[in-house]
């Protein structure tokens, strides 16, 4: 029999929890809501238990790590490194991407078309093994019985899925839940632009929300919408986004090779014009998350500029994206850039309770 208090607070979720348009995601001016799939729809007994799985590392084999080892909220849930490193110790090819407004995006890790919703993303780091990130390969029933043998999460679980056993399928629901809680909204530029602050945004700031929307630098046709990601969706989107980019990183043949250690979308699709093309990611706490790229190798803000005003590091690449053009800065300009690239910080996210450690 299931204790009192979690048939009580089954009961009180229970009626509108069935209805995602029921949720109060709390949404800041401006944005939509984000999609929820039909079979996992919210409820905070739900987004509760994904918070504590978030946080704890009996969801590694070694239970040395947690997402939360990769995923620091007060670095926008990214981990300050160049490529991450998994609970093994193995070092990564990738950059941890941030996870501010993850449930938005309309792919998930840097290069792939087919991992399309958050509860599919989850396994990846849970049971991938080329790189092992959580080092759960072929400990599934061992992990469950982690959770089974602790009433407390027995509890939690009981009262996120009622009536049913603990299973792989409610932690990766719990998680994208919780995951899908993660909205980032009120930077200077959101107050600005969304909430009619006339004062949050510098002048600096807003001559480099100019420069930014220019065709002379090219920004936003990668980095648009609210999001600032081309790859994206909500609830108001009539198709997904999905858009994969090279930016002249390398060209270690002078046709266009990437190092064969990660040469992004090829290895999925397998085409050649796919040679080092990646996601662009969200620039929302830009300032927060380097170093940069899909494999950390650009270290600040300003070698970024660089890159891109460079025409990229291999400007001969043919793979190169359009936009890759090229332009020249003052420095005044320069700095009004880097001015609207910080005011895109929303420094509230960083200490709100309602993502840190239970």
């Amino acid at each position: 029999m299931r204790p009192a208090a979690v048939l009580l607070l089954a009961a009180c979720h229970g009626a509108d929890d069935t209805d995602p348009s029921a949720w109060d995601w709390g949404l800041p001016e401006g944005f939509p809501a984000p999609v929820v799939p039909d079979d996992n729809p919210m409820s905070e007994a739900k987004v509760e238990l994904g918070r504590h799985l978030f946080y704890d590392t009996r969801l590694s084999g070694n239970q040395t790590q947690s997402c939360a080892s990769c995923h620091d909220q007060t670095k926008s849930f990214t981990d300050g490194r160049a490529q991450a490193i998994g609970s093994t110790g193995e070092v990564h090819f990738r950059s941890a991407m941030g996870l501010a407004n993850v449930g938005y995006f309309s792919t998930y890790t840097w290069a792939s078309q087919s991992v399309r919703t958050l509860e599919q993303q989850a396994l990846l780091p849970m049971f991938g093994e080329h790189p092992v990130e959580l080092g759960l390969a072929g400990m599934e029933e061992e992990l469950l019985l982690r959770y089974e043998s602790d009433p407390e999460a027995v509890e939690r679980f009981d009262a996120a899925f009622p009536g049913e056993p603990v299973a792989l399928g409610s932690i990766t629901k719990a998680l994208s839940a919780f995951q899908r809680t993660m909205i980032s909204g009120n930077s200077a530029y959101d107050r600005f632009i969304y909430q009619g602050d006339s004062t949050a945004m510098s002048a600096e700031a807003r001559r480099g929300l100019a420069l930014f929307q220019s065709e002379r630098l090219e920004c936003f046709h990668c980095h648009g919408g609210f999001l600032f990601s081309d790859s994206a969706r909500s609830e108001n989107t009539t198709f997904d986004e999905i858009y994969f980019h090279n930016t002249a990183l390398y060209d270690l043949d002078g046709e266009g090779a990437y190092p064969e250690s990660d040469q992004g979308l090829i290895a999925i699709t397998g085409v050649p014009e796919d040679m080092g093309r990646f996601r662009a990611p969200s620039l929302r706490n830009v300032a927060l998350t380097a170093p940069y790229m899909h494999d950390g190798s650009i270290a600040t803000l300003e070698e970024v500029i660089a890159h891109y005003a460079a025409g990229g590091r291999a400007p001969s690449n043919p793979n190169k994206s359009l936009f890759m053009v090229g332009f020249e800065l003052t420095e005044q300009e320069e700095a009004d850039l880097l001015a609207f690239l910080m005011s895109l910080t929303d420094e509230s996210f960083l200490v709100d309770p309602r993502f840190a450690a239970p």
